[in-house]
């Protein structure tokens, strides 16, 4: 039987370049698989269903809450999102090592959970650049925009949660510095 994978989880404040960076670490590191997480917002420009997210209703999210289902689960600017946990320990089981990009609500709830994650918070160069990231993005109202930031600022308060902590001032460094933390907990044994 294959030993049990790692499991690793990124978080990062909204507009942060979580997305970016870990679309770069899935390249590097094909064996990794990855958590399309389940949310009940709806999609935004090109997001696609299976490979974004699973889009489903609130109804339909609650029922699996009831039947805990959700290895983590939490409910952010007024939508809720989640990760099946059937579908992580099944992959853990098989020697999958797994990548979950989670907001900080989730990362708590999966680093209490005993799965012993690998834990990475992307933080942006300055929280004026992460606003005007928000800013630039021209995905969100204003109101929106206020209310991530706001969320972003709690977030970031949480890094120290964290075993790692990468800042993305420039994108190629910060890849290069989370490939290099993935590499090093993929070679050894914990």
């Amino acid at each position: 039987m294959a030993g049990k994978g790692k499991l690793f989880i990124v978080s990062a404040p909204s507009g942060a370049g979580k997305t970016t960076l870990v679309r770069a670490v899935l390249k590097e590191f094909t064996s990794l698989s990855y958590s399309v997480s389940h949310t009940t917002r709806p999609p935004r420009g090109n997001e696609k269903e299976g490979l974004d997210y699973f889009f489903i209703s609130p109804a339909e999210f609650e029922e699996k809450i009831a039947r805990g289902l959700w290895l983590e689960w939490a409910r952010v600017h007024d939508n809720y999102y989640g990760t099946s946990r059937p579908f992580v320990e099944d992959c853990l089981q098989k020697g999958k090592s797994f990548l979950l990009d989670i907001d900080v609500q989730g990362a708590v709830q999966i680093m209490a959970s005993g799965l012993n994650p690998i834990s990475v918070f992307i933080l942006p160069p300055s929280f004026e650049a992460l606003s005007q990231r928000l800013l630039n993005r021209g995905t969100d109202s204003k109101e929106v925009i206020e209310k991530r930031l706001i969320n972003a600022r709690a977030e970031m308060e949480q890094k120290h949660r964290y075993q790692y902590v990468v800042v993305n001032d420039d994108l190629n460094a910060a890849i290069e510095e989370l490939c290099a933390i993935f590499k090093k907990e993929m070679s050894h044994e914990r």
